[in-house]
């Protein structure tokens, strides 16, 4: 299996309007790819503007936020390449649009790095952090999951957000909670209220 980065990958439309979305970097021996599902803004974007950055968020709740209808993240300029990366992170690298691998589902976008830079000290995991990306991740297979196996691991994460959460990953949790419950009812509403 190939290593995969979860980060949050900015992109600008033609009209210059920027496109901000989590997104496994596939790592591969020559660089990373973006393997996009049709349709998808980002498809579009990258071959419009055949570059993106791709930042490792400090704060979940942008993880949490963008898969629940909230992108407005605070952005700057990038160095080297025409966008706009996330403000608040621990690092980003920018990527060339090096080659691309078309396919009727899943084209693959072969990045080359032409810049990278660390912005803030890295100090450990939080498993509640872990916890929020992988309920982040399962609310975007709501339509292809069974309703049983997404509630049995809401179940099973919850357990590191009661542990170890801090009011930003509580606040995170509770976005995915509240996505969960939209399309499978209120039994997926693992934690309390009061505990978030």
């Amino acid at each position: 299996m190939p290593l995969i980065l979860e980060t949050i990958v900015t992109t600008l439309a033609p009209s210059g309007e920027l496109h901000l979305v989590p997104f496994g970097l596939i790592g591969e021996a020559d660089g990373y790819v973006l393997a996009p599902f049709r349709p998808s803004p980002t498809i579009a974007n990258l071959e419009a503007n055949p570059c993106f950055a791709a930042s490792s968020p400090r704060d979940i709740r942008v993880i949490a936020g963008a898969v629940t209808g909230r992108r407005d993240w605070p952005t700057v300029a990038c160095t080297a390449i025409p966008g706009r990366r996330l403000a608040d992170s621990f690092g980003h690298a920018e990527f060339a649009v090096a080659s691309v691998e078309e396919h009727e589902t899943r084209p693959r976008f072969r990045g080359r790095m032409v810049h990278s830079a660390a912005h803030a000290p890295f100090i450990g995991y939080n498993r509640a952090q872990a916890a929020v990306l992988e309920a982040a991740i399962l609310s975007t297979r709501l339509h292809m999951l069974e309703p049983d196996k997404v509630l049995t691991e809401m179940a099973y994460l919850a357990i590191a957000i009661a542990k170890t959460a801090g009011p930003r990953e509580r606040e995170a949790w509770g976005w995915i909670e509240d996505k969960v419950a939209e399309a499978l009812g209120p039994e997926a509403r693992v934690l309390d209220r009061d505990a978030r």
